[in-house]
């Protein structure tokens, strides 16, 4: 006697690899040892709600077992309950059941607590099948944790009908191409986890404008039409090895003329097309059988002999499992089914028991089940899908990405009936976007929006794929007024067929299609209307003949900034957690109240974290938008690229000597010294001049308690400096004596003259110049000179409390007493700024002057000043930047290129950028607060430490 073996479906795809012996001796052990109801049993899986209560779910166990059922699919409840009742159900059975969900988008289709992945469609927008594969694995991972061995999925159907009311989100889309190569994507990656998987629902339900859950729907092509479009997928998903294939119930005349006759009740379809003109041997499934489109007309019990002898293996939800049992064994009995048939259908089971384990089954471990199905991981996939799925369908003028935010007046406009919160938030991580209210009233009142760009996002719930998915009449015609009259990008959080109720489309100037409204799809759209992501998505359907399917324009990133999770750019698990257990011990053992910490990779961060307090009285938490004193990092932020664009200018050259930049010093020992000298710190320079201390001595000649012309500089409440002593404190400088040996010494000294060269060249303030040239059009909104004047004091970090000179505690005002004798204003010190726009600008650096579609400088001019002109005298400099030690100790951790560059400083800032890995580092804290002999954070090296952490967990290097 011969039967199919499941080895050979298995071997094509390289699902499991097992001695065929061993498989055949156990399916031939079992089978032997059941008797005709068990064998019959083992056709039926039967539907489980574990949001049933417990004596509903005792009930069901016993079920199983007195009818012998061979297999369950879960339904509505809890993944801890599912899994004790899979536990349950499988200890002590004489045959372990199969276990299997309709988890399409993940376990979250069926229960709560679970993660939701992208419908079908979102996925069809997708041109990089890999990132579809790896969302079918990470869905098959969470089907083997729960214990389920076949997932009834990739969808196959082809949905050419955008009224479909049951397939649409859950089709890849309307072209055979797409569906072919994407579902066959989905389910290598279940195959990769080990999961078993289900093309449906053949021979197609994409074109149907009814439910058949409800009613048998009508295919009405022919079957050329049908063997030539709606068959392909399910052709490909066979050759490439598909478990089993699901056989819906559809009306196909063309294929079987019995009028009003289930497709899944036909041995034409079933049989003769499935089985022998496809060749599939893997498992035949029927689609749930108490589903109207088989049970009208159909009595329970028949409905299941029919099914089973027009081919199928599994009976599915059957609406009365013990009568067609009977029905089924008295057919057997008088010979209408012979025992070969049976015994065909059941070796095929019992071989897909094997594959799955259940030949030495395993209880699910339910500690730890709810995390294990909700890690980051998920989240990573979900952004990778979402930010290579969403498409620029239409962009006139190219008014997509947003450049020159400087000038633009930008409005934000939500409709729909969801929030969009998450995508006003992170717009306005770019830009300052205001929020458009009252849009009841814009067109009763015939309101003018002065803005120069408007954002509309319409934001529909994306709890599942059948939710309501239109605009009403009174948001089209507000898109319509709108767009008449001002520059609109529309972004559609909703299906792409939403759009075909849109007769301004020639109106709207862009249109990005999201096709989810989760907080992710949300991000990753702000981001890219900003540039900070690029667009790659293409439409997997038409939306009218305006945009067929394929369109999609492809968007790269302008150098912004975007956002993303470590998974995604080649860090391992434990790498978060590593850095938070650092940053945590810091806290813990008082080296600074608070911090912020964040990590970039390839232009995106994938970590960005705060911790701890303003101060140890712990009154206020750390947050994004609070400012730090970032210290010595001033150099690298304000001064030097000035300096790069008056190079670039030729203002300046690295040879400059600086009597020829300031003439005032030509008769001093400091004439002759260079511009790369003074910036590699190799000029005999000293450290530092505690300008401060000679004014102790007689506060009263250089201290007034009030404002005044003569005593303008304001030092602390109640304490001015006379005005004329920044001509004194330039003097000091001048006059200072070089160090006897030519060596490496790091100064501050340089960046006062260069503060006042810039000045003198420019005619305008040093901060009035980085704001004008640099932070203003990248939009660093927090990276401020006198922060005073544009946060409130509460999100302002203070620093120490000054007991010897300004005796109050340092709380929105310069640190460095040289930059605040100078006003608060130096060229070495004065800027404060959180670690999301200091992260930026290094990305400035990364770019090599280019940022937000702008060019600030060219790359040569980055190469030359990232460039260590003293490495073989021990200078570790660039010019201006700092560099990693050439000897043992240095300012990084020892594991980086000696292409990256940075800078740290005092208040205990730190700011880094490694071209090679593509990798930018920050970390600010307020480490002397409230007295900077604290030196713990120091002398730990805990910055460095996580630097090291970044390189350790950093696994890949693509």
């Amino acid at each position: 006697m011969t039967f199919f073996s499941f080895n050979c479906v298995f071997s094509q795809s390289s699902l499991f690899s097992e001695d065929i012996n061993l498989q055949r001796k156990w399916v031939e052990s079992v089978y032997t040892n059941l008797s005709l109801e068990e064998k019959i049993g083992q056709l039926f899986m039967i539907d489980v709600f574990t949001n049933k209560s417990d004596s509903e779910l005792e009930s069901i166990k016993s079920f199983i077992k007195s009818n012998h059922v061979g297999g369950v699919i879960f339904s509505k409840g809890t993944p801890h309950r599912q899994a004790q009742f899979t536990n349950d159900i499988q200890t002590g059975n004489k045959v372990p059941l199969l276990i299997g969900m309709d988890a399409e988008w993940g376990l979250a289709m069926r229960l709560d607590s679970t993660y939701a992945f992208p419908w079908n469609m979102t996925l069809g927008a997708i041109q990089d099948t890999s990132i579809v594969r790896k969302v079918g694995y990470q869905i098959g991972k969470h089907n083997k944790r729960l214990g389920v061995h076949i997932n009834f999925a990739p969808v196959a159907d082809i949905n050419t009908n955008p009224e479909n009311p049951i397939i649409g989100n859950r089709s890849f889309g309307e072209s055979k191409e797409i569906v072919i190569s994407h579902s066959v994507a989905l389910m290598k990656g279940m195959h990769d986890a080990g999961i078993l998987t289900s093309a449906k629902h053949f021979p197609g339900h994409g074109d149907t404008r009814q439910d058949s859950h409800k009613t048998l729907p009508t295919i009405n092509f022919s079957a050329d039409r049908i063997r030539s479009v709606e068959l392909e997928p399910f052709k490909a998903l066979i050759n490439e090895g598909v478990s089993s294939v699901m056989v819906a119930h559809l009306n196909v005349p063309s294929l079987d003329n019995r009028p009003n006759f289930p497709s899944s009740l036909s041995p034409k379809i079933v049989s003769e097309l499935l089985k022998e003109e496809l060749k599939f041997k893997g498992l035949v499934i029927t689609d749930a059988l108490n589903m109207k489109g088989a049970s009208d007309n159909n009595s329970p019990g028949e409905v299941d002999l029919r099914a089973f002898k027009a081919g199928s293996d599994i009976l599915l939800i059957s609406e009365n499992v013990p009568k067609a049992i009977q029905i089924i064994k008295n057919a057997v009995l008088r010979g209408e089914i012979s025992e070969n048939r049976l015994e065909k259908s059941v070796k095929k089971i019992l071989y897909a028991k094997y594959k799955v384990g259940l030949n030495d089954f395993e209880p699910i471990e339910t500690s730890n089940l709810t995390e294990d199905l909700n890690s980051k991981e998920n989240d990573a996939i979900y952004q990778l899908a979402i930010e290579n799925a969403s498409t620029l369908i239409k962009n006139d003028m190219g008014i997509l990405p947003i450049n020159d935010i400087e000038y633009q007046n930008i409005g934000y406009l939500e409709i729909g009936d969801d929030s969009g919160e998450k995508f006003y938030k992170t717009l306005n991580t770019y830009a300052n976007v205001k929020k458009i209210e009252n849009e009841v009233s814009i067109i009763k009142n015939n309101m003018q929006l002065d803005f120069d760009h408007i954002i509309i996002g319409f934001h529909k719930s994306d709890a599942n794929p059948w939710t309501d998915y239109k605009f009403t009449p009174h948001e089209l015609s507000l898109i319509n007024y709108i767009s008449k009259n001002n520059k609109v990008t529309l972004v559609n959080f909703s299906r792409p067929y939403s759009l075909l109720d849109l007769k301004s489309f020639i109106n709207v100037d862009a249109i990005l299609q999201v096709y989810q409204n989760s907080e992710i799809a949300q991000s990753v759209a702000a981001q890219q209307i900003f540039g900070a992501l690029s667009t790659n998505g293409k439409l997997p359907v038409s939306i009218s003949s305006a945009f067929p399917v394929g369109t999609g324009y492809r968007l790269k990133s302008n150098g912004r900034l975007g956002i993303d999770y470590s998974q995604n750019l080649g860090f391992d698990s434990e790498f978060e957690a590593k850095v938070d257990s650092l940053a945590n011990y810091a806290l813990a053992k008082e080296m600074t109240p608070g911090m912020q910490i964040l990590i970039a990779r390839k232009g995106k961060i994938i970590y960005d974290k705060n911790f701890g307090y303003h101060t140890y009285d712990k009154n206020i938490e750390v947050e994004d938008n609070h400012v730090y004193d970032l210290a010595s990092l001033t150099k690298i932020l304000t001064t030097l690229p000035i300096l790069m664009t008056l190079e670039e200018s030729g203002k300046l050259s690295l040879d400059s000597k600086l009597h020829e930049l300031l003439p005032e010093l030509a008769t001093t020992n400091k004439a002759n010294i260079s511009v790369l000298d003074m910036l590699s710190h190799y000029a005999r320079l000293e450290p530092w001049i505690p300008f401060y201390k000679s004014t102790l001595d007689d506060k009263n000649k250089y201290y007034a308690t009030e404002n005044s012309e003569n005593f303008s500089i304001k030092i602390a409440n109640n304490m001015y400096l006379r005005t004329d002593y920044r001509d004194s404190i330039y003097a000091e400088i001048a006059e200072s004596e070089l160090r006897d040996t030519l060596e490496y010494k790091y100064s501050d000294l340089p960046y006062y003259f260069l503060k006042r060269f810039i000045e003198k060249e420019a005619n305008a303030p040093l901060n009035t110049l980085a704001e004008t040239y640099f932070y203003k059009p990248m939009g660093l909104n927090h990276l401020k000179y006198f922060p005073l004047q544009y946060f409130d004091k509460n999100k302002i970090v203070p620093t120490e409390f000054d007991s010897e000179w300004r005796n109050e505690l340092i709380h929105g005002t310069v640190h460095d007493q040289g930059a605040a004798m100078l006003g608060g204003v130096g060229g070495h010190a004065g800027l404060f700024g959180n670690a999301r726009d200091v992260a930026s600008f290094m990305q400035l650096y990364l770019n090599e002057g280019n940022f937000g579609g702008k060019n600030y400088f060219n790359p040569e001019t980055m190469t030359k000043f990232n460039t260590c002109y003293y490495c073989e005298q021990n200078v570790r400099r660039g010019v201006g930047f700092d560099k990693p030690q050439l000897e043992d100790v240095g300012p990084t951790c020892g594991c980086i290129s000696m292409s990256s560059f940075g800078h740290s400083g005092f208040t205990g800032t730190y700011a880094w950028a490694d071209p090679e890995e593509d990798i930018i580092y920050v970390f600010l804290s307020n480490r002397i607060h409230p007295d900077a002999s604290n030196t713990k954070l120091i002398t730990e090296d805990i910055r460095t430490k996580i630097q090291g952490f970044i390189y350790e967990n950093l696994k890949s290097k693509n």
